[in-house]
């Protein structure tokens, strides 16, 4: 008989990860060993607990994100590292992007019908990838007809711009000088075909790249 799959729960919702852990515990073969309501948490709780999979949320309200926990939880070469399996609301492009380059395993729906999350819980501890079909459509859509290619920098800069700031306060927030935050605005306009702030937070909510 094989062993139950180890899941690790990261949500910072106790409602959410109590009504996770009772749906995974109604299958046979998958095992529930801990909880963790941030990314922090998950990450000292993985080591303690050994899981195989870890079943990550992107949105973990204040400090690390789920893409960071993410990161951090996949950058082991150790056969001993956990297989991340991201459960989310969200299914914009950016967000899986950015999951699936940070090493997730498989990216799945909360909409997704129970068996589902059970058969990609196992396959990610198997060593597959687990998709959603509405993220694999959007996938195969995108690959399909993709959209301009832009630096994860630019990404950041014009996350900020969507959020209303200044070139400023872009730079302050980032880090950067204000010439290089222009530099990377110039490239971000060019890329999206367009002239103005509004036109680039337009072209971006058209082509999916905003969080």
């Amino acid at each position: 008989m094989n062993a139950a799959v180890r899941v690790l729960l990261c949500d910072d919702h106790a409602v959410v990860r109590a009504g996770l852990r009772a749906l995974l515990s109604s299958t046979d073969g998958i095992e529930v060993v801990g909880e963790a309501g941030s990314g922090a948490d998950a990450l000292a709780m993985a080591g303690a607990l050994r899981p195989d999979v870890v079943l990550m949320d992107l949105q973990l309200g204040s400090g690390m994100d789920g893409v960071e926990a993410t990161r951090r939880l996949t950058a082991s070469d150790s056969d001993a590292a956990p297989r991340v399996l991201v459960l989310t609301m969200f299914d914009t492009d950016a967000d899986i992007a950015r999951a699936v380059a940070a090493g997730a395993a498989g990216y799945l729906l909360k909409a997704e019908p129970p068996e589902r999350l059970f058969a990609a819980v196992r396959d990610a501890a198997a060593g597959r990838t687990a998709l959603s079909r509405a993220v694999t459509d959007r996938v195969v859509s995108r690959l399909r007809a993709p959209g301009p290619a832009l630096t994860e920098r630019e990404r950041d800069v014009l996350a900020r711009l969507a959020e209303g700031m200044g070139n400023r306060e872009i730079a302050r927030t980032l880090f950067l000088s204000e010439a290089t935050v222009k530099t990377h605005l110039g490239r971000v306009y060019d890329k999206l075909g367009v002239r103005t702030r509004a036109g680039a937070v337009a072209a971006a909510a058209r082509h999916r790249l905003l969080p």
